[in-house]
C-alpha cells in the first residue's frame, strides 16, 4: 500500500530541492535575495525550506504549500532583475486575490515591473571593520562573511584587537569556528599568521593589533570609505567614538545604548529616521531592541498609556564566574550560581528611538544562571479595552508583513522553552500561549536571542546607513488599509 504521506514529503523534498539553486543563482549572479513571510531561503538546506514553508506562518488559515511557491521561483529566474528581495509568500498571496485570469508568469512581471523596468539599484560592496571580537563581534563576523556572496553587500575587510600573545590569531580562529552556545561556523575558516588574516568562506580579513583607535590608517590596508562597528562598549559617547573617525572610516556604529546625543537606533521602528549625514550611530541595547518593536505595534493598533517590563536575561561577559569585586554589587556575585537583580536601561531608551511615544515605561532586570536567550515581559495598559484574540491576530499579522516583519516573530508552540531561540534572527518572538489580555491591560511574553538576534539587529541597521537595504517586492500597497502607521515606510 502506498504511503500518501511518505509520497507528498518525498515530493516536497524534490521541489524544496529545485528551489536550492535557484535561489542561489538569483543571490550571487543578480544580488536578488529570496524571502518567504519575511524569512531569507538563502543557504538555507531543504529541511530548513521545508520548515519554512510549513511553519513560517499561515495565510487566511492556509498552509503555504512550497507546491504553491515553486512556480514563482522558476518565473524569477527568467526575469531581468536587479538587487532586491522578493517574498514569495507575498507573491502567492497577491495571486490569490489578483491573479484571476492571469499565468503565473504574467502575474509575477506586473507585481516586480518596479524591478524590471531598467529602474535596478546598483550597489558595490561597503568596506566593514570590526573594533573588538568578543560575542557580538563575532557572531556580526559570521553574519557579515555569510552574506557577502552577492557582492552587492557587507565586505568585513578587518578587525581590530589587542594583542593576546602568542596564537593570538589562530586562537581566535578558533573561537570564530566553534561556539559554544551557536555551533560551528557554517563554512571553512584557514589562518595566514605571516599576514596577519584569517581567510572564511573565501573572504579575507586582515587582523590589526592597536590599543589606540586614534593610531591607525586604515588606507594604509586598502580600506576606504568603511563602516566600523565598535563592539566593545568601550566609548559610549560623541567624543569618544570619535576616536574611530581615522582615515578610511566613513561612519561608526555602537553595538551598545549611545549617550548624550548619539542616535540611539532599532532597526524596524526608528532607522528610516536617521539623518543620513550622521558618522556616529548606537544600536541601543538587545533588550530595547527586543521590547521596542512590540512596544510600537501596540501603540499604534491599541494606544499605551503605561508600562512596565521586566526583562528575565542570560547572564553576560560583564559579571563574574564566581564572587569577585564588581563596580557593580550584584554583579559581583557569581553568574552561573545565581539569579542576580540588575537595573536596565532598556525602559528610558524607548524614549530615544520613539520620540513621539507619550507612555510612560518603567523597567527592571532579573540575570539567570543560562548561557543565552532571555524574556521581556511587558505589563500594558491600553488606552482601550481589546481580546487576547485581536491582539495576538494582529501580532500574528505584523509579524508577517510590513516595516516590522524582519524584527518581530511570533510563536503559537505550546512547548518552547528558552533554548529553541537560540539563532533566532528577530529581535523579539512573541508568546501567543502566555500572552495575557484583560480588558485594557495585555501581558506580552518576548522571548529573543540576546546575542544573535541583537547581531541581526546590527547589521541590518548597518546595510541601511550603507545604502544597501533594499525593498522587499511586491510592495504591500494594500496593507496601509490595515495598519496604515505601520504600512507608511515598507521597505526593507
Amino acid at each position: 500500500m502506498t504511503n500518501d504521506h511518505l509520497d507528498r514529503w518525498n515530493a516536497h523534498e524534490a521541489s524544496a530541492e529545485a528551489m536550492i539553486p535557484i535561489i542561489g543563482k538569483l543571490y550571487r549572479e543578480k544580488g536578488v535575495t529570496i524571502l518567504l513571510h519575511s524569512r531569507s531561503l538563502v543557504n538555507k538546506s531543504v529541511i530548513s525550506i521545508l520548515r519554512t514553508h510549513r511553519f513560517a506562518r499561515q495565510i487566511e488559515g492556509e498552509e503555504l504549500s512550497i507546491d504553491e511557491t515553486l512556480p514563482f521561483l522558476e518565473v524569477l529566474s527568467t526575469l531581468d532583475l536587479g538587487p532586491c528581495k522578493i517574498d514569495l509568500a507575498r507573491l502567492v498571496t497577491g495571486f490569490r486575490t489578483d491573479g484571476r485570469g492571469l499565468s503565473v508568469s504574467e502575474f509575477t512581471a506586473a507585481a516586480l515591473a518596479d524591478v524590471t523596468d531598467g529602474n535596478k539599484a546598483e550597489h558595490g560592496p561597503r568596506d566593514v571593520v570590526l573594533y573588538g571580537f568578543g560575542r557580538i563581534g563575532r557572531l556580526v563576523a559570521r553574519l557579515l562573511i555569510e552574506k557577502v556572496g552577492s557582492g552587492n553587500g557587507l565586505n568585513l575587510r578587518a578587525v581590530v584587537v589587542r594583542k593576546g600573545g602568542e596564537g593570538d590569531l589562530a586562537k581566535r580562529a578558533s573561537l570564530l569556528r566553534r561556539d559554544s552556545v551557536h555551533g560551528k561556523f557554517n563554512g571553512t575558516i584557514k589562518v595566514d599568521t605571516e599576514n596577519s588574516t584569517i581567510i572564511a568562506n573565501g573572504n579575507v580579513i586582515k587582523f590589526i593589533y592597536s590599543d589606540d583607535p586614534a593610531a591607525i590608517d586604515y588606507t594604509a590596508y586598502g580600506i576606504n570609505d568603511a563602516i566600523l562597528i565598535d563592539n566593545t562598549g568601550k566609548w559610549r559617547d560623541r567624543a569618544g567614538l570619535s576616536q574611530h573617525l581615522r582615515p578610511g572610516i566613513a561612519k561608526v556604529v555602537l553595538t551598545a545604548p549611545g549617550k548624550g546625543d548619539v542616535p540611539n537606533i532599532v532597526h524596524g521602528v526608528n532607522h528610516r529616521d536617521l539623518d543620513l549625514s550622521d558618522r556616529i550611530v548606537s544600536c541601543a541595547s538587545c533588550t530595547t531592541n527586543a521590547i521596542v518593536p512590540p512596544l510600537k505595534a501596540m501603540d499604534t493598533e491599541f494606544g499605551i498609556v503605561r508600562g512596565h517590563v521586566e526583562t528575565v536575561h542570560s547572564f553576560t561577559n560583564d559579571q563574574n564566574l564566581l564572587d569577585n569585586y564588581h563596580k557593580a554589587d550584584r554583579r559581583g556575585r557569581s553568574a552561573p550560581f545565581n539569579l542576580v537583580l540588575t537595573e536596565t536601561g532598556a525602559a528610558s531608551a524607548v524614549a530615544k528611538a520613539m520620540p513621539d511615544f507619550q507612555a510612560k515605561i518603567t523597567g527592571s532586570s532579573i540575570r539567570v544562571p543560562t548561557q543565552d536567550v532571555s524574556i521581556a515581559i511587558l505589563n500594558l495598559q491600553l488606552r482601550r479595552e481589546t481580546t487576547k484574540s485581536e491582539v495576538l491576530e494582529y501580532l500574528r499579522q505584523v509579524s508577517l508583513a510590513g516595516p516590522l516583519s524582519r524584527n518581530l516573530d511570533y510563536t503559537a508552540a505550546t512547548d518552547v522553552v528558552s533554548s529553541d531561540f537560540i539563532g533566532s534572527r528577530a529581535a523579539s518572538i512573541v508568546d501567543a500561549n502566555a500572552t495575557i489580555v484583560d480588558g485594557d491591560t495585555a501581558i506580552l511574553y518576548l522571548w529573543y536571542d540576546n546575542e544573535f538576534g541583537y547581531s541581526c539587529q546590527v547589521v541590518r541597521t548597518v546595510q541601511y546607513i550603507s545604502g544597501i537595504e533594499y525593498p522587499t517586492y511586491p510592495l504591500l500597497r494594500d496593507r496601509a488599509e490595515d495598519v496604515p502607521a505601520l504600512a507608511a515606510a515598507d521597505a526593507g
